[in-house]
């Protein structure tokens, strides 16, 4: 038990320097310093995205850098998400559509969305976009400057989350308590290493001669968290990454239900922990009943010391997130209990197969 209480606390420090190094470091794009006036390829993959569409080409039309090409991908959708675009097209010439001619056999459908739309591509960057992102007017102006200030082939965002209901807020949450806390993201930039690697397919800003010398969602075409995949592709390539936090510049609301988000969270929570179900379990494990040793082996001051610590933690993460820092402290609890809750339902869906998104078996 005494090693168990030692390993929560030594954890809880490393947790806590983590965030620390993620709030202090400023994870975020800064103010345009560089100027440039190469195409941009903005790339949305579109499915069933008639409530998002509209917004995000709107966006993109209202940008400071005029020189972009707007490309849509219909995925099939059922909805008036090609009727949206189309009249969009219409009145900006920027903006093009593509139809899916059917999803081939060995590609998930996001992947093949991505793949089919670089090649319909002409810009210097390629902007993979997803439709339910919202852009502030500056974002592509920003993106360009840091990829030339930083010589990176690959920038990655995570973008600020619009949390509205009760069910997204015991869930939606752990995705930056996990990204904040383990990985310090200035090291993604500085470090060759593939393991510091993350990314987010709702934002991924490539050079387009470092994306066609991978081509990663070919490669990666039936891979179901391709962003993290890539992320980790790019830096065994020899080619710089970053990857970023989102603030007002940058939002999205990726979820509208607890249903929604233990299904979406379900089907990537495991590679943010290597695809280990064992480190996946254990950080669980550690995070949630760590508590308990401590407080069975220690003196009250150090586990009062320890609660402590976990709440700044959650503050930290809280600050550098962009979220309430109230709710993500009141809610703690159901947080730890929707996040085993992910990692149980990728188990099971691991071994029977069960992931689906959009309508699609994405195994």
């Amino acid at each position: 038990m005494t090693i168990i209480a030692s390993l929560a606390i030594i954890f809880t420090i490393i947790q806590l320097l983590v965030a620390l190094t993620n709030l202090l470091s400023r994870s975020y794009l800064r103010q345009a310093e560089e100027i440039s006036n190469d195409l941009i390829s903005v790339l949305i993959p579109a499915r069933n995205e008639e409530n998002n569409i509209g917004n995000i080409l709107r966006d993109l039309t209202d940008q400071d850098y005029d020189n972009i090409e707007i490309i849509v991908f219909n995925d099939q959708s059922a909805d008036d998400t090609a009727t949206i675009v189309m009249a969009m097209a219409e009145k900006y010439r920027q903006i093009r559509l593509i139809d899916s001619d059917g999803l081939p056999s060995g590609w998930l459908g996001k992947n093949y969305a991505c793949h089919s739309l670089s090649g319909h591509a002409e810009g210097s960057y390629l902007l993979f976009l997803d439709a339910d992102v919202r852009i502030s007017k500056n974002l592509i102006n920003n993106a360009i400057s840091f990829s030339l200030k930083n010589n990176t082939s690959l920038i990655s965002i995570f973008p600020k989350q619009i949390i509205k209901t009760y069910g997204e807020w015991i869930t939606v949450p752990n995705m930056n308590y996990i990204l904040v806390t383990l990985l310090p993201l200035i090291l993604v930039r500085k470090l060759r290493f593939s393991s510091l690697s993350a990314a987010n397919g709702q934002f991924m800003f490539f050079s387009a001669d470092a994306y066609r010398s991978l081509m990663p969602h070919r490669t990666f075409r039936n891979h179901k968290v391709e962003d993290i995949a890539i992320a980790r592709l790019f830096k065994k390539s020899g080619f710089r990454i970053a990857c970023l936090l989102g603030d007002n510049d940058i939002t999205c609301r990726m979820y509208h239900s607890f249903a929604d988000s233990v299904n979406g969270f379900s089907k990537n929570v495991i590679a943010f922990f290597g695809n280990s179900f064992i480190l996946a379990v254990l950080f669980w494990l550690i995070t949630t009943f760590g508590f308990l040793a401590v407080m069975m082996v220690f003196s009250k001051m150090v586990f009062f010391l320890y609660v402590i610590a976990l709440l700044v933690i959650r503050v930290i993460v809280s600050a550098a997130s962009r979220q309430n820092i109230f709710y993500n402290l009141v809610f703690m609890i159901p947080l730890q209990i929707s996040l085993g809750l992910f990692i149980y339902k990728a188990f099971i869906n691991k071994h029977l197969r069960k992931f689906q998104w959009k309508g699609r078996s994405i195994e």
